[in-house]
């Protein structure tokens, strides 16, 4: 039976990070989806579910069988699991709040990051750490305004906090607590976790059926799991173990001024003076904040003895 080998990455810090900003645009593409699809009468968790789907089909090869990595792969499913059903509120406000309001919530999530790297990793914060924490929270602050938004806005924005929550916690365990798993047994295993936990919410919202509804639907699909979900995640996982879960929280912010744009161009959104500030905030972070030297080591090549799955695509 033949194997396959997982090449090894040797990104540079600033190569790695530039990767996480390239990826940062393709999540910061996903209210381009999510509002076509929510046009077509398509529920937050059965579109959270089918942007996961092909991710998952394509890297289920990968999924870690050995004994000994069960323990590190349960956890990281654990944590998609908690990512997947955070989703469900922060794609409801993308309907219902404008997307600049949207992202600053949720790219709060440095902040988050930084806590649980300090908790569970024992990473010390330095002056850089909350230098770039603050420069993201200002920007968040600046484009906040309770006075400017709906009640029904407001609401949704409260639904969207726990988004940034688990995905600064996803951020640590990806980049700091997989142990031997390499990159791609890291994303099906996170992967498998979200979807494991968004099924049961999809099948109830779906009266008992997740399938695509029209052709037109089943494309959007197909688009979103591709674009903003399998191809980042992919180079995501791989980047985020060579910088830090600082670094890398940071450079993912990139998303914020990738969702300005996108209100702006697409959907007839504000875009000024404050939006910009609040772009060049964002992006200092990413300059500011420092890939810390307990960062994890690259995740080795995988050994042709190993008992690994033949790769079939992907």
């Amino acid at each position: 039976m033949s194997r396959f080998t997982l090449p090894r990455f040797d990104l540079s810090p600033a190569a790695a990070t530039l990767v996480i900003v390239i990826t940062a645009v393709g999540f910061g593409l996903v209210p381009v989806f999510v509002r076509e699809l929510q046009g077509l009468g398509t529920g937050p968790a059965t579109i959270a579910l089918y942007r996961y789907v092909i991710s998952v089909l394509v890297l289920l090869p990968f999924l870690p069988r050995e004994r000994h990595k069960r323990g590190k792969a349960l956890l990281l499913a654990g944590a998609g699991a908690v990512v997947g059903l955070s989703v469900i509120g922060y794609l409801e406000a993308i309907s219902n709040a404008p997307l600049a309001a949207v992202g600053v919530v949720y790219m709060s999530y440095p902040a988050f990051a930084a806590l649980f790297a300090l908790v569970l990793l024992k990473q010390a914060l330095n002056w850089r750490t909350f230098a770039a924490i603050g420069l993201v929270l200002g920007a968040a602050a600046l484009l906040l305004d309770p006075a400017a938004l709906s009640p029904d806005a407001l609401a949704a924005l409260l639904w969207a906090i726990p988004a940034p929550i688990a995905f600064g916690f996803l951020i640590v365990v990806l980049s700091g607590m997989g142990g031997d798993l390499n990159p791609l047994e890291r994303a099906v295993c996170t992967l498998i976790g979200a979807i494991a936990g968004l099924l049961p919410l999809a099948l109830f919202e779906g009266g008992g059926s997740v399938l695509p509804s029209s052709s037109n639907e089943l494309w959007l699909i197909v688009l979103m799991g591709l674009v903003t979900a399998l191809i980042p995640q992919i180079m995501y996982t791989i980047a985020c173990q060579k910088i830090g879960p600082m670094r890398t929280a940071a450079a993912g912010s990139f998303e914020l001024p990738t969702m300005f744009l996108i209100g702006w161009l697409v959907f007839g959104e504000a875009f000024g003076a404050l939006e910009l500030v609040c772009a060049v905030l964002v992006l200092s972070a990413i300059l500011v904040a420092p890939a810390p030297a307990s960062a994890s080591a690259p995740a080795p090549a995988v050994n042709p003895a190993e008992d690994e799955p033949a790769m079939q695509s992907g």
